[in-house]
């Protein structure tokens, strides 16, 4: 049984259509990102989960109840935003205090205890005494993340937590995050653009395009069998081609590329460009009909090639690493 389940939601904003025919299960005590380029209504979705927004048509069913036209303070979820939204005249620990003031059922002692007990699991409680300005941008993010869990909530919704985030601190906290997630074990929503967010933090990707979801799946199953071209392109790098039996993909990492004459080579190009990424280099051939094919090599294996631009390369890709589609689709 699904803890959350939309059901055909329908959303327009000035005639134009944001959210069409959505349907979607959530299982108690998964991460599911919801991933997609912005404009898709991702955010929409969010919010009419959270009973932020309404939606024109549909269901939104949370615990096996119709709780569509709940207002949000019915709801028992707790979110994290974009901005952190914290107080900046109280300090981390005020800020979680504030929250859990409302919760009749504690005392003052057992709010204390609360608050305490969810600063130690993000790793802040050193820093209890300090104003959000003193803190840094994933320092602020922790709090607001702890302000969220503090009150026990029946699930967690996430809008974009670490976009305002230096790309190394985004890394380290998307661990943490999860961690937190899977030791509460709590029913978590995120809205991302960030493929790499989700395909390290979910348990699950939603993959929406243009207000309808494109895919459902594990992140593997994403990555290694997108549904269709928008997400072959949407999530990592794809290369397409042609022939009389219909239009192939093939991931960079899964293509062959030698110098010396393969048996049963696909193609044969020229080396156009060395892009060097860190652990390994993408190699980029023009093939005789002027389309280019990117491969993907561990930076040792390129320099034992002695690869340089104009080089001619032979490739080759085993049939099990081909993806067959009807669909061609611009690349995003």
């Amino acid at each position: 049984m699904s803890y959350l389940k939309l059901e055909n939601i329908y959303k327009q904003f000035a005639g134009k259509v944001v959210l069409k025919g959505v349907n979607a299960e959530i299982e108690k005590g998964e991460l599911v990102c919801i991933l997609g380029p912005s404009g898709c209504g991702k955010t929409t979705l969010l919010r009419i989960i959270a009973g932020l927004e309404t939606a024109d048509q549909g269901k939104v069913i949370i615990d096996r109840k119709d709780c569509t036209m709940l207002p949000p303070s019915k709801r028992n979820f707790g979110i994290v935003f974009q901005s952190y939204a914290l107080f900046p005249n109280m300090t981390v620990e005020q800020n979680i205090l504030f929250g859990l003031s409302e919760q009749k059922k504690l005392n003052k002692e057992q709010q204390r205890a609360k608050a305490l007990e969810v600063l130690a699991l993000v790793g802040l409680l050193e820093h209890k005494n300090k104003y959000p300005a003193q803190l840094s941008g994933g320092q602020q993010q922790r709090t607001a993340l702890a302000r969220a869990i503090a009150l026990s909530p029946g699930y967690l919704l996430l809008d974009e937590p670490l976009s305002a985030l230096d790309a190394k601190v985004r890394s380290k906290l998307r661990l943490e995050i999860r961690r937190i997630q899977q030791e509460l074990g709590i029913t978590t929503i995120m809205v991302t653009h960030d493929q790499e967010e989700a395909l390290t933090m979910a348990d699950r990707i939603i993959v929406m395009n243009n207000a309808v979801i494109e895919q459902v799946g594990a992140p593997r199953t994403i990555y290694e069998k997108p549904a269709n071209t928008f997400v072959a392109n949407f999530i990592g790098t794809m290369n397409f081609y042609e022939n009389n039996k219909g239009t192939f993909g093939v991931r960079p990492e899964n293509i062959e590329l030698t110098k010396n004459v393969l048996p049963e080579s696909f193609w044969t190009g020229k080396v156009s460009f060395l892009e060097f990424k860190g652990a390994m280099i993408r190699v980029y051939s023009k093939l005789y009909d002027n389309r280019e094919i990117c491969v993907d090599l561990p930076v040792e294996k390129a320099k034992a090639m002695e690869l340089k631009e104009n080089d001619t390369v032979y490739l080759k890709v085993a049939d099990r690493h081909l993806i067959q589609y009807a669909d061609v689709q611009e690349a995003v």
